[in-house]
């Protein structure tokens, strides 16, 4: 679906975030509240799919600390284009430590930007948070 440039560039990760979003609000759309997060997410796989968006969902986090592998697996939710990482949430409402999750997901996986979506809500666009790394920062901002 997307074109990519000869580099990365902010305006590209962006883009690909409207995409993501637009599946989104397709799938919310669909489904509304009140459903499993498991099941939102196979939607999205069939809606990203059905709109040739490359990613990978279920993706492991090797986790290292001091050098030593940690036995425990995390998982994000999906990894788009190698760029977005995307958690999914349904719950009433979002919370500090979901960002925060977020955040650490996009540190682990030296991923510029990240969207954490909840589908228990009425409005996907207006709960919608988005974030963005020191990676992103990296990226050229020309158009």
């Amino acid at each position: 679906m997307f074109e990519y440039p000869d580099k990365v560039t902010q305006r590209l990760v962006d883009e690909i975030s409207y995409g993501i979003i637009g599946c989104a609000i397709e799938v919310h759309k669909e489904l509304g509240p009140g459903l499993l997060e498991s099941i939102y997410e196979e939607c999205m796989i069939i809606e990203m799919s059905r709109l040739k968006i490359n990613f990978k969902s279920q993706v492991p986090i090797e986790l290292n600390y001091k050098g030593q592998a940690i036995n425990k697996i995390y998982k994000a939710d999906l990894i788009v284009e190698d760029l977005v990482v995307v958690e999914l949430k349904a719950m009433n409402s979002l919370m500090p430590i979901h960002e925060a999750q977020l955040l650490t997901y996009l540190k682990l996986f030296k991923k510029p930007k990240g969207l954490l979506i909840n589908f228990n809500t009425t409005n996907i666009s207006k709960s919608l948070i988005s974030l963005v790394s020191k990676y992103y920062e990296k990226l050229d901002s020309t158009l």
